[in-house]
């Protein structure tokens, strides 16, 4: 359906050896991270780096930074580091307590203009959208919702269609893409889509035995895929923008196109990623 058609895929990845499974099943975002390590777990900068150069140029990496809390200085010396990774997104989750609204100030003031940040707020925590306007006006690029507790239950299990709705929709008026993810399941696409978000991320349901900890499955990476309706089947030449509001048409939400080539040095020559408007 057209409505879905810029809704893209992101599996997250443990490895290179993942990454490259991940790129060949035609995953759209390449999400480094360590499961082990908690629900935005951090891989190491040289590992990510790694990632980054096995994965094809056209396909964005991103990175997260572990779980930390909302507190500006460790948060923000994290970003930095990851940063230089050469990752094209690094990932920062606003978990509860702390100051978020100090954290997301000093992202925007030290790192925003110069790497692309993407916040993820935590839908079994209580959840504050007036935070999501601000992650717009501190130069994030986009915002996801996930979960902080990987126990089984799912994001649908924490946060009704209604609310997920409404987050996408603030995201879209803050100027952000939107993203939904925690302990997703193949079966809960179809109404997922149906949401309009334009990131749905998996990592539990492309494992073997839909265990998180465990490896990618190459089957199971299949079946999410074929769930998701790809742009690159839907639209001629040349291809929508990687980061847009589904469908289109005349919406001013960000589009985040990656680049054809790219100096992944944060202190390179080369231009990073930037954001454009949906055409």
């Amino acid at each position: 359906m057209a409505a879905h058609r810029f809704v893209r895929l992101l599996a997250s990845v443990a490895s290179e050896a993942e990454a490259r499974l991940a790129a060949a099943g035609s995953a759209d975002i390449i999400d480094a991270k360590n499961p082990a390590s908690g629900a935005l777990g951090a891989l190491p900068v040289d590992v990510v780096s790694r990632i980054r150069k096995a994965v094809p140029a056209h396909i964005l990496v991103s990175a997260t930074v572990g779980d930390l809390p909302a507190e500006p200085e460790p948060v923000v010396a994290a970003a930095r580091a990851m940063a230089t990774s050469g990752c094209d997104i690094v990932k920062v989750g606003l978990f509860p307590g702390g100051d978020p609204h100090a954290t997301i100030r000093h992202l925007g003031r030290h790192i925003a203009q110069r790497t692309p940040l993407v916040a993820v707020l935590m839908a079994d925590a209580p959840l504050d959208l007036a935070l999501v306007p601000l992650l717009g006006e501190a130069g994030f690029r986009g915002v996801m919702l996930d979960t902080a507790s990987k126990d089984g239950r799912t994001l649908l299990d924490h946060r009704t269609p209604d609310a997920l709705r409404a987050f996408v929709a603030a995201a879209h008026e803050a100027g952000l893409f939107a993203g939904l993810a925690g302990s997703l399941r193949l079966a809960h696409i179809p109404e997922l889509l149906a949401l309009a978000p334009d990131v749905l991320g998996f990592r539990g349901a492309l494992c073997r035995a839909s265990d998180r900890r465990s490896t990618l499955d190459t089957a199971a990476l299949a079946a999410v895929r074929d769930a998701i309706p790809q742009a690159s089947r839907q639209a001629p030449a040349p291809s929508p923008p990687l980061w847009g509001r589904p469908g289109g048409g005349e919406s001013q939400t960000p589009a985040f196109r990656a680049p054809s080539t790219h100096d992944h040095s944060p202190q390179g020559e080369g231009e990073w990623p930037t954001l454009e408007t949906t055409p």
